[in-house]
């Protein structure tokens, strides 16, 4: 009795690469796929940065120079969220789609994610939101200073430059002089386990509720709850976006925008909550015995085919039913189990 195997069409026996690009897509899939990966990492961070925090930068702009209608929180939520859904449609089938050291973190906890790349990720995705943050700082320069000449006339500037509502607080993360830090814990601790609890579930290929299409959408919609819900306690959720945004801050103004003691909860406190995600998730929602739906097996045999693609390494020359034991099939059987993330 024969197997019917499926044909695998790529996209270059429909669509050949330009010539201009035939080199860089030979070193590309070899020696610089390392390269490639990082850049969709950046870009991934940079889209969500870029759309959250310049609807931020607006909103705070807007209350200072008294124009209504700029911004909202409504707004500020829906801009992070379709970033995110840039992030993950644009970049994700390069890299993965972490967008987030607490996710990179996580899979090398606990799926063998290979260190030396996970470090490259993290680099990556903090380089993405601080290059992000010194543009749109570029790009709004003039209101910026227009709004901090508005505190300084007022009286207000030191006073509430480095807080939620100065014009630095758009891209460090602060919050509001005399806040309980136990509190601001407490919010960005529980918020960070139900962002986690969205995100593995949704890369649950046996969850019949998501498929692989509305993966997007769904941790997009989590990021906005968090924002429109729990962001005026003080809430970074992505420690790209928070320590990205932070040296940006510190490159424009100083070490007077270090954010104290915040500053460790926000970068850190993300990380620890999305390692409890994932054993909650493991422990009490991830059933083995589950059988793959068919959206979800067609999603995850494109990775694989590609992922086996003779001309994506040197040394892949085995067929598609071939599981070679090196470190750099390791590497890319990480990607087919359907890791996209938002940030």
């Amino acid at each position: 009795m024969s197997t019917m195997v499926p044909e695998v069409v790529h996209l270059k026996n429909v669509q050949p690469p330009l010539k201009i690009f035939t080199v860089w897509e030979r070193n590309r899939h070899r020696s610089l796929h390392w390269f490639s990966e990082c850049f969709a990492e950046f870009l991934g961070v940079f889209f969500y940065v870029y759309a959250g925090v310049g609807s931020q930068l607006v909103f705070i702009l807007g209350g200072i120079l008294q124009e209504g209608g700029l911004s909202s929180i409504l707004q500020v939520g829906v801009a992070y969220a379709c970033g995110i859904i840039l992030a993950i449609v644009i970049c994700a089938g390069t890299s993965g789609g972490h967008f987030n050291p607490c996710v990179t973190i996580t899979f090398m906890t606990f799926k063998g994610f290979p260190p030396l790349k996970g470090l490259r990720y993290i680099v990556a995705q903090i380089l993405g939101g601080y290059v992000a943050c010194l543009l749109i700082y570029a790009q709004y320069s003039d209101l910026i200073h227009a709004a901090e000449g508005v505190l300084l006339q007022a009286g207000k500037l030191d006073a509430l430059l480095f807080t939620p509502n100065g014009p630095a607080g758009a891209f460090g993360l602060y919050v509001m002089p005399g806040s309980n830090l136990g509190r601001v814990f407490l919010n960005e601790f529980i918020t960070d386990i139900m962002l986690g609890l969205v995100i593995f579930g949704c890369l649950d290929p046996t969850n019949t509720f998501v498929s692989p299409t509305t993966i997007p959408v769904v941790i997009a919609l989590a990021y906005g709850v968090a924002v429109w819900g729990f962001s005026v306690p003080g809430l970074a959720a992505n420690a790209a976006r928070d320590v990205g945004g932070r040296l940006a801050a510190l490159t424009i103004w100083g070490m007077r925008a270090s954010g104290g003691s915040y500053a460790a909860i926000a970068a850190l406190t993300n990380i620890v909550s999305t390692l409890i995600a994932f054993v909650l998730h493991e422990m009490f929602l991830a059933d083995y015995s589950r059988v793959l739906p068919r959206a979800q097996r067609e999603f995850l045999m494109v990775h694989l085919n590609h992922e086996h693609n003779p001309e994506r390494s040197k040394n892949h020359q085995h067929s598609h039913l071939d599981h070679s034991a090196d470190s750099s099939h390791s590497n890319d059987k990480e990607k087919t189990q359907v890791e996209h993330l938002s940030a």
